[in-house]
């Protein structure tokens, strides 16, 4: 009987290690077969696909611009406009599918009346973007 775990009286010819020759073998021969099929397999697909314009898109909203002059005048983009036709043209303006900001300027000298009926028709007509143009004082 031996008493050293390591003697070689009690060997019965199994092997302890794995032999990788064989297995790399193996796996050489499948590499070189799958990289002469693959070119051969390849299946393409036509798919039309959009093409994307690198031009900037212009993405601000209409606008429109109301004036109040000191003696009452109302001018709708420039042009001077009667009292009732601001609420008609806001109407019409609220229903376009992008809804358009009104802009609002008013001379110092005007009543706080006028600027409040405009902004209500504003209000009435389903405006809901409303700005105030203002002009810094100079010194």
């Amino acid at each position: 009987m031996a008493t050293s775990p390591f003697s070689r009286e009690e060997d019965d010819g199994q092997m302890n290690e794995i032999n990788m020759t064989p297995l790399v073998d193996v796996m050489l021969v499948l590499l070189i077969v799958f990289m002469v099929t693959v070119p051969v397999i390849r299946h393409a697909v036509k798919i039309g696909l959009p093409h994307a314009s690198s031009r900037k898109e212009d993405t601000r909203p209409a606008r429109i611009d109301v004036s109040i002059e000191a003696d009452g005048t109302v001018l709708w983009d420039g042009a001077a406009v009667d009292d009732k036709a601001p609420g008609a043209k806001i109407v019409a303006a609220a229903q376009t599918s992008t809804q358009p900001g009104l802009h609002l300027n008013a001379d110092r000298k005007v009543a706080y009346e006028k600027i409040a009926q405009v902004m209500s028709a504003a209000q009435r007509g389903g405006l809901t973007k409303l700005g105030f143009v203002t002009v810094p004082a100079h010194n």
